[in-house]
C-alpha cells in the first residue's frame, strides 16, 4: 500500500528536495505540495494524505497552527502530522504536539532517516524513540518550571501543567505508562514487567484510549504531566 505524503514548506528547492526523496521510493508517493500554512490545511483537507510533512516557519499561519486545524478537524482527524524543525526550537516543537502532531525531525537528518520517519508516523507510531522525547519534554519542562524574567510562555505553562488520570487508568496501565515515560520500548516493558508482547501492546492501546492520545509520544507527555515520571 503506498504511503501519500503532502509536503509543506516555503522554500521551492527544500520542496522540491523532498518530492524527489520521496517519490524515488516504490512504497510512498507525494500527492502535493503547500508553501503556507493554510495552503497545507486545504491540501490535506482535499487530498486527505497520510502524512504531513510540514514545516514550521511558513508564511500566513505557522506549521503549529496548520497542524492544529488539521489534526482538530473531523474530516482530516486521520492525517498524520511530521513536523520538521531543529533543537533551538523546543517551545515550538512542543507546542506542535499538543497540536497534534505525531513527531518531529531535525531539518539535518539523513535522507534515509527522513522517509523511514514517514512509515513510522504513517502506520500509526511515535516518530522518535520515547527516550529521546524524554530527553526533550524535560528540558522543556524544566523551562517551563523555572522560567524567565517574564514567566514562562503560555505554552509552557499549559505543557507543565500536572493532571490527574483517569480513574479508569489500572494500576498495571500505570506501570506501564511510567516505564513509557521512562523511555522503554515494548519488548523492555516486555521484560521489566514480565508479560507477553500482546499483553504489553494491549496496555498501550488501552492507555491511548482511555487518555484520548494519538500515539506514544502523547503518552510520554501524560506520563510526565501526571507526575509517573520525576523531571530529575
Amino acid at each position: 500500500m503506498t504511503i501519500r505524503v503532502l509536503v509543506a514548506d516555503d522554500q521551492h528547492l527544500v520542496r522540491a528536495g523532498f518530492r524527489g526523496l520521496v517519490d524515488s521510493e516504490p512504497d510512498l508517493t507525494v500527492i502535493g505540495e503547500a508553501d503556507t500554512g493554510s495552503a497545507a490545511v486545504d491540501l490535506a483537507r482535499r487530498e486527505l494524505p497520510d502524512v504531513v510533512l510540514m514545516d514550521i516557519r511558513m508564511p500566513d499561519i505557522d506549521g503549529i497552527e496548520a497542524t492544529t486545524r488539521i489534526t482538530g478537524a473531523p474530516e482530516t482527524a486521520g492525517v498524520r502530522v511530521l513536523i520538521l524543525t531543529t533543537f533551538d526550537l523546543d517551545e515550538y516543537v512542543y507546542a506542535a504536539l499538543r497540536g497534534g502532531a505525531s513527531g518531529f525531525l531535525l531539518k539535518d537528518t539523513r535522507p534515509v532517516e527522513l522517509l523511514d520517519g514517514i512509515r513510522v508516523v504513517a502506520r500509526g507510531d511515535a516518530l522518535l524513540a520515547p527516550s529521546v522525547t524524554r530527553s526533550l519534554i524535560r528540558e522543556f519542562a524544566e523551562l517551563s518550571r523555572i522560567g524567565g524574567a517574564a514567566g514562562p510562555t503560555r505554552s509552557a505553562s499549559r505543557f507543565a501543567s500536572r493532571f490527574e488520570l483517569p480513574a479508569s487508568v489500572t494500576e498495571r496501565e500505570r506501570e506501564v505508562l511510567a516505564l513509557i515515560g521512562a523511555g522503554l520500548s515494548n519488548p523492555e516493558i516486555c521484560a521489566r514487567l514480565h508479560i507477553s508482547p500482546g499483553t504489553t501492546k494491549a496496555h498501550v492501546g488501552h492507555l491511548l484510549a482511555k487518555l484520548a492520545a494519538r500515539d506514544r509520544v502523547h503518552l510520554v507527555i501524560a506520563a510526565y504531566r501526571s507526575g509517573l515520571v520525576g523531571l530529575d
